[in-house]
């Protein structure tokens, strides 16, 4: 399949600021989003391409924030269709105004005139969502269209996303088919619920992220929390890291990591303890089953250096 061209201004644009995958590594880490080879080949493959890339990996392992830091790389709007099941084009694509319609049907009645159907259902009456909104942004960068956790949408709402992802158009039985100048780059993300649609994913690059190494989390946490001392930025990133070795149901991800660090350096602890691993533990394990899992374990063995 081939993707949608874009417009020469747009290439144009993103060529400028995205030369190279080292180009666009460094620029992700400018804004605080660590990124390894793979995965900056990836978003440099879909942007220049383009074509919609999805990101699949667990829960918290930086796939929202991705898309957030390539919109601010790009310096565009990002327009982000948060999935659900049952979700439908209501929610993601238009909806007309019906309150707008019928007012203007009534001052037409006063007016003595009428109002075609053609009149009554067109662009000046639609309420535009994300998918639409992104589709019309005049540029001159694309916009970046991040569809979250289309696994919880269902096999219906993927076929629909089909010509979107394939031509970057959208068809509206009313208007006709929009296509967009500027194909915006589009994040699809999946927390791998269940599977997803061969079409969808034919028409997407794919890359699956991990879990970062203790290490590259340190670099992570003590971006997005100024002021924390590193030895407690080590230990909160191997204890998370044991955390996520354990029974625990559900894995703390990278905000945690980040939350945790910044609750304990706002408390005033230096060095991380078995009283402040108590007295925190909600930051970072948001469930109370994996909260007895961890303190059944013995919290002591959090605050153990890792060989």
């Amino acid at each position: 399949m081939t993707p949608p061209e874009a417009t020469g201004e747009a290439a144009n644009e993103i060529r400028a600021r995205v030369p190279d995958v080292e180009t666009l590594a460094r620029r992700l880490a400018d804004v605080d989003y660590l990124v390894d080879e793979g995965l900056a080949t990836s978003m440099f493959l879909s942007l220049r391409l383009p074509q919609p890339l999805l990101l699949e990996g667990k829960a918290g392992v930086g796939k929202t924030e991705a898309a957030k830091a390539l919109a601010l790389v790009l310096d565009t709007p990002i327009h982000r269709l948060q999935c659900y099941e049952g979700i439908d084009a209501a929610e993601a694509l238009y909806e007309w105004n019906y309150p707008r319609q019928l007012l203007s049907i009534r001052l037409a009645d006063t007016r003595g005139s009428e109002l075609g159907e053609e009149e009554l259902f067109g662009p000046d009456y639609l309420i535009r969502r994300p998918l639409l909104r992104a589709l019309e942004h005049p540029g001159p960068r694309p916009a970046v269209l991040l569809i979250d956790e289309i696994d919880r949408a269902d096999d219906d709402f993927e076929a629909f996303l089909l010509e979107l992802l394939g031509d970057a158009a959208v068809t509206i039985p009313e208007i006709g088919t929009i296509r967009a100048t500027h194909p915006p780059a589009i994040v699809l993300t999946s927390n791998r619920t269940r599977d997803l649609h061969d079409a969808v994913k034919r028409r997407c690059l794919y890359h699956r992220i991990e879990y970062p190494t203790p290490e590259r989390e340190v670099e992570i946490v003590r971006r997005r929390v100024k002021g924390s001392s590193d030895t407690l930025a080590v230990q909160v990133a191997n204890a998370v890291s044991r955390m996520r070795e354990s029974d625990v149901q559900k894995p703390p991800g990278i905000a945690e990591s980040i939350d945790w660090l910044a609750a304990l350096t706002l408390l005033g602890v230096e060095h991380l303890d078995v009283a402040a691993i108590d007295r925190t533990l909600g930051s970072v394990l948001k469930y109370g089953d994996d909260q007895e899992v961890i303190r059944a374990a013995g919290l002591e063995q959090l605050v153990q250096a890792r060989e």
